[in-house]
């Protein structure tokens, strides 16, 4: 049976006045399950606060807009509390205990793309929380919490008791959370606007790969991540991964085309595509993409630290390495095909900027 590539928006799980949760059913894009990938979107308004909770998959956190604030607990570590704006990335290893909140009048939003294949649910995050009606304490017995907390049974009936918000609250305005520290910033999240450009191609587009070197949390994650930024009617060179990792893609701004080709070069997927949609490639399945007048940014998670990716048209292209009697005897074309074939883009490589 075929999979269904069709681009997805998300749907809400739950949520009130200080935000909403967001997530990709596996029901909804197949691939999901069949690549054990989760993917969400969290979203605070101002004083949204989300309640502290751990999950049971690895993620990769990315802000799209707004900023805030972040709480990240590493098993057995201190708190770590991070000022967050838009473009940032932060790896969220197994075992994190995390809480996010909005002082700003602009909506937080943030997404979530991990691997699921240690879930309970194939395609799915499951949360558990620490507070709240659904949270840990709830189960036990008044008992169990004040045997483990030495607390008396009225106490821990307050403890219990006194959060009614589930997953996501609105704080009041004088309620005074933890201020940031720049350090604890270092090591946990890297700004994909302002960090160093991997690839700067004039009139194409630029792009900013997340690997172990300059987030090495993403080792224990077991993803790689990138944002790519392309310009007004460019094009992304065809290309696959090479290691056998499927690429996971949500579209942060623009709109334009897609295209993905499988096997026995059947097209699998033609489609337009927006901001907020995501969508899956399998492993070595070629994409490409040509965005509109406007441009298209994405920001991607590849199923292994350190992708590795062949590009089919372009100055690296294994066309290019290929010589030209294996050219002419593959396309079964004469020597002056081969050649007008070989001679284009000898500059560009892997974005190409719109034709003159």
């Amino acid at each position: 049976m075929e999979i269904d590539l069709s681009p997805k928006l998300a749907k809400k799980v739950y949520g009130g006045d200080g935000g909403a949760y967001h997530a990709w059913c596996p029901n909804d894009l197949p691939m999901l399950r069949e690549g054990n990938i989760g993917a969400a979107k969290l979203t605070l308004e101002k004083n949204g606060f989300a309640l502290p909770r751990y999950s049971d998959s690895a993620k990769v956190a990315y802000v799209l807009q707004g900023s805030g604030v972040a709480g990240i607990i590493l098993p057995e570590k201190e708190e770590k509390v991070l000022a967050i704006k838009k473009g940032d990335a932060i790896a969220l290893p197994f075992g994190v205990t995390t809480w996010w909140y909005n002082k700003e009048d602009t909506e937080l939003g943030i997404l979530f793309l991990g691997d699921t294949k240690t879930a309970h649910k194939a395609g799915s995050f499951t949360d558990f929380f620490l507070t709240g009606p659904n949270g840990i304490f709830t189960g036990f017995s008044t008992e169990f919490v004040g045997r483990a907390w030495d607390l008396d049974e009225a106490t821990v009936k307050t403890l219990v008791g006194s959060q009614s918000g589930k997953g996501i609250v609105k704080l009041s305005a004088d309620v005074k959370m933890p201020e940031p520290k720049k350090e604890h910033y270092t090591g946990m999240a890297l700004n994909c606007l302002e960090a160093p450009l991997d690839v700067d191609i004039k009139g194409g587009g630029k792009v900013v790969v997340l690997n172990t070197k300059n987030l090495p949390l993403v080792k224990e994650v077991g993803l790689g991540a990138d944002l790519v930024m392309l310009n007004g009617k460019a094009m992304c060179s065809p290309g696959f991964s090479c290691d056998s990792a499927l690429q996971v893609t949500y579209i942060v701004r623009g709109s334009g085309r897609v295209q993905v080709v499988g096997v026995d070069g059947k097209r699998v997927l033609e489609t337009t595509v927006k901001a907020g949609n995501l969508f899956i490639v399998p492993r070595f399945f070629v994409v490409s993409k040509i965005c509109d007048d406007d441009g298209m940014d994405w920001f991607s998670i590849i199923t292994t630290p350190n992708p590795i990716f062949t590009h089919l048209a372009g100055r690296t292209s294994v066309w290019k390495a290929l010589s030209p009697e294996v050219l002419r005897a593959s396309f079964s074309v004469p020597a002056e095909v081969e050649e007008k074939f070989s001679s284009k883009r000898k500059a560009e490589e892997i974005f190409f900027p719109p034709p003159n």
